[in-house]
């Protein structure tokens, strides 16, 4: 068996049966790991990703699938960042790791853009996508949780007037990649407890655009609406994956149409009876 070694203390990589029930139902559900898979994992030293690269890498040894498994991180800082412990952590999981820098942050403060996250995530995908793909992968895996699945459809919703989130799998066209999101149904609580639980620390560079961000704007309404709504996560996650076409409003055919686009008067026998 694998091992890790922690902030506290070093153990084996056996990660808890609720968190992998979770990630396999997600696995299993979208279909996201098929035989003979090269995954690249995106990893930035964050509780997120470090927690679906210990994931996979423990399923991988006793899964009757087998895959392929490597680590991809986007220096941002285009050198400034220190992937050491990153490196020691790959190196433990025997986990090939390859490091990208890029000079994001640079760009993002020369467009000076009013959505910084949007901008820097595009990139970072971007980036990924082309490093997975050149060293032979054909899926990304990202650590997207349950939180940014509800924050995700919520922003949606009240800024954009539609009730989507990302998809849990989904092809990329330009990049020919799939990306795959296992953690969908993992709450960050659960990550932060799991992560503990393994003693493996987090890494991740700070980065100086994410204190006041539209995604910390609604993280923060949700923590307000939770304690009236205690399942308020679940019932979004249940909407997303349960939204039928019978719960569309749909529009009647507009049979009367000549009737109220002209001027003239309309006449009793054209009026429809009041319900």
């Amino acid at each position: 068996m694998d091992e890790i070694e922690g902030k506290n203390r070093p153990g084996p990589l056996r990660i808890s049966a609720k968190i992998r029930r979770l990630t396999g139902r997600a696995i299993y559900r979208y279909d996201m790991i098929t035989p003979g898979d090269r995954i690249a994992v995106g990893v930035s030293g964050g509780k997120d990703s470090l927690l679906l690269l210990c994931i996979l890498k423990f399923i991988k040894t006793y899964s009757p699938v087998k895959y392929d498994l490597q680590a991809f991180s986007v220096d941002m800082t285009n050198g400034q960042w220190d992937p050491a412990p990153l490196q020691t952590l790959c190196d433990s999981l025997q986990v090939p790791l390859h490091v990208i820098p890029y000079a994001i942050e640079h760009i993002i403060d020369v467009k000076r853009e009013e959505s910084p996250c949007s901008l820097c995530a595009n990139l970072r995908r971007g980036i990924l996508n082309a490093a997975a793909k050149k060293a032979g992968c054909n899926k990304l895996a990202l650590g997207h949780n349950l939180d940014d699945v509800v924050e995700t459809g919520l922003m949606n919703l009240l800024r954009n007037g539609r009730f989507r989130s990302f998809q849990p799998k989904l092809w990329h066209d330009r990049a020919e990649m799939w990306l795959i999101r296992p953690m969908i149904y993992l709450s960050e609580f659960q990550i932060r407890n799991e992560l503990d639980r393994l003693g493996v620390a987090t890494f991740q560079h700070c980065c100086k655009y994410g204190a006041d961000t539209e995604r910390s704007r609604t993280k923060s309404l949700i923590a307000e609406l939770k304690p009236r709504f205690p399942d308020l996560k679940q019932s979004i996650l249940h909407a997303l994956e349960n939204h039928a076409p019978a719960d569309h409003w749909t529009a009647t055919p507009r049979l009367y149409a000549g009737v109220y686009e002209s001027d003239r008067p309309v006449s009793d026998s054209e009026r429809q009876p009041d319900l």
